[in-house]
């Protein structure tokens, strides 16, 4: 019985056919309807797929294909070792075409925009930044056409809802110091996994986790709105959030100390307290004049906003040629604001990104009004001749003057362990991080594990060998987070591999993978670098010899996700390879993973 086809037709198609008489053609009605509620209620409605009569595909072949009867509605097919699969179509992080992206032999799909990955036969996510699973559906090929079962809403959401629904049992407590993406990704994770136990999450932060990548590139000033779950999500799952600051933690007690004079005796514990955003230690910039900001925080994007307003024609001077910096100044400027970018360097970035990259950065936000002082050095913040108490300029060493309304400081961060600093238990890096093991486990502590910003780990991908390394983004510290979920709920397991991504908004949506320990000696460059008219689209390799160890785009998805596939997989190919024309998309991506 098809779904989708009025009852009526198809049972007049039956009478025709076969001549039934009436009473036994309204016994076949019975019947029909009550298989109809079953299958309606269990599997959902069937629906055809538009225009295709078979499913024609080879294993590691996708398909995006239309569902009739649906406004804008697709499905995605995709085989794997012999097996068709029906997906939702998007990505459920920021909405991405996963016919786009990159599907490994063992069923792996990457998204090809951020590297968040599903895995195809059941819809799960195996890495970040995505967090909802995507919608898994039955396909059935029959008469000459394809058919899909599902519930019209699901196949639009093209998402399942994740719930970590739990009642905690069991003496096992998990105590996660922070609210960020390392916690999101730990939280999920263990419950994902099966972790029946107690988890607590204490932050100071007054929020729920939220997508602290959209404050910079998109000045969110209200957590709300980009709120990742809601509060009654992780009440559901038996989560208690708890607003409150650590100031200490005794290792050998296992108890977790805070401001508000409560303890958290734990089991685990998973330190994944981030950054704090440095301020420059010169007159006028480190906080003794007002309209000098940092940017970590909503609470910070509000000040900022607060003192831009929302008509332009402010002076805002950027201090720092990061990525938060540039993100910064190139929305403040599309809000019509005079944004003016100081850094140290030749171009943007130039010591992660290279000259030739960092150069087409700062041609991107030119066109959008922001001007640049490089290679320059700030000496100090001059007070407002006519509003007391608060910045009027920023002075360079070159005796320049920058008048500025208001001052961004995007000048890095430090790792968030002050409450740990005293302590003799453990013993922090001279930046302020903290040494783990390959499953993220502290070194010295038992069942402690660190996360995300504050974490110096091992690094195996191209050119790490083993290297410790601290990666500040929001991709790393949540994979981070599964990692150790995973670590927790399954004793004994191997810690998860995974490729650092990252992304920015600057100008154009760049993409990155992988890391560069040591520094790169070349960088080779494949496309258009022009800017004019839109016209960029390239992709650029970092190499040390003839390694490849990172890998950064804009306008050439999924160069970087199939970069990253190849990375996990020891299958990237070299320098002289590449010079020679060698195309990454039409390198066979294997099923072994070798990190």
């Amino acid at each position: 019985m098809l779904l989708a086809r009025p009852l009526s037709t198809s049972l007049l198609r039956t009478f025709a056919l076969t001549r039934t008489s009436t009473s036994t053609l309204t016994r076949q009605f019975s019947r029909s309807a009550q298989v109809m509620a079953s299958n309606t209620r269990s599997q959902g409605t069937e629906y055809k797929i538009k225009g295709l009569t078979s499913i024609d595909l080879k294993n590691g072949q996708m398909q995006e294909v239309e569902v009739e009867g649906i406004e804008e509605g697709k499905i995605l097919l995709a085989k794997i070792k012999d097996e068709v699969h029906a997906l939702g179509s998007k990505c459920t992080h920021y909405g991405a075409p996963l016919a786009k992206g990159i599907l490994t032999p063992d069923g792996r799909l990457t998204c090809p925009w951020h590297g968040a990955c599903f895995r195809v036969s059941t819809g799960d996510v195996e890495d970040a930044p995505a967090l909802d699973p995507v919608a898994k559906f039955q396909v059935v090929e029959r008469d000459g056409a394809v058919y899909v079962k599902g519930d019209e809403s699901t196949i639009k959401a093209a998402r399942k809802s994740l719930s970590i629904k739990c009642q905690p049992k069991g003496q096992e407590h998990v105590v996660i110091v922070g609210s960020g993406s390392g916690a999101v990704g730990a939280i999920e994770g263990l419950r994902k996994d099966g972790f029946t136990g107690k988890i607590t999450c204490v932050s100071h932060e007054g929020t729920l986790p939220y997508d602290r990548p959209k404050l910079s590139k998109g000045l969110m000033t209200d957590a709300s709105q980009i709120a990742w779950r809601s509060a009654e999500f992780y009440k559901e799952g038996g989560v208690d959030m708890a607003n409150d600051q650590v100031t200490e933690v005794d290792f050998k007690a296992k108890k977790v100390k805070t401001k508000s004079g409560k303890e958290h005796s734990y089991t685990k514990l998973i330190l994944a307290s981030g950054g704090t955003p440095n301020m420059l230690p010169l007159p006028g910039l480190k906080g003794d004049l007002k309209n000098c900001f940092p940017l970590r925080t909503v609470k910070d994007v509000a000040a900022i906003m607060e003192a831009a307003g929302e008509d332009g024609g402010k002076k805002v001077v950027v201090v720092g040629s990061s990525f938060i910096g540039m993100e910064i100044g190139n929305a403040l400027a599309g809000k019509k604001h005079h944004v003016d970018i100081i850094g140290m360097e030749k171009e943007p970035m130039e010591r992660v990104m290279g000259e030739k990259v960092g150069s087409i950065f700062r041609k991107l936000l030119e066109k959008n009004g922001v001007k640049f002082h490089m290679g320059a050095s700030v000496e100090k913040g001059i007070e407002s001749k006519s509003k007391s108490g608060h910045i009027g300029a920023v002075a360079l060493k070159d005796g320049t003057e920058l008048e500025a309304d208001l001052v961004v400081e995007g000048v890095g961060i430090r790792p968030a362990t002050d409450y740990l600093k005293d302590n003799s238990a453990i013993s922090l890096e001279k930046d302020g991080s903290i040494s783990t093991d390959e499953s993220f486990a502290v070194h010295g502590l038992k069942d402690v594990y660190a996360i995300g910003d504050i974490a110096t780990y091992p690094y195996h991908g191209p050119g790490g060998n083993g290297k410790p390394v601290r990666i500040e983004h929001w991709n790393v510290a949540q994979n981070a987070g599964r990692s150790v979920a995973h670590t927790i709920a399954n004793p004994g397991s191997k810690p998860k591999s995974f490729i650092p991504v990252f992304w920015s908004a600057v100008g154009s949506q760049l993409r990155y993978c992988g890391h560069t320990p040591n520094g790169f000696d070349d960088v080779v460059v494949q496309g258009t670098t022009d800017v004019s008219e839109g016209k960029q689209s390239w992709v650029a390799y970092y190499t040390k010899g003839d390694e490849v160890q990172a890998v950064a785009s804009m306008m050439k998805d999924p160069y970087m996700s199939q970069s990253a596939a190849l990375m996990l997989r020891g299958k990237m190919p070299g320098k002289k390879e590449l010079e020679k024309g060698v195309d990454i998309m039409q390198i066979s991506v294997p099923a072994e993973t070798k990190i």
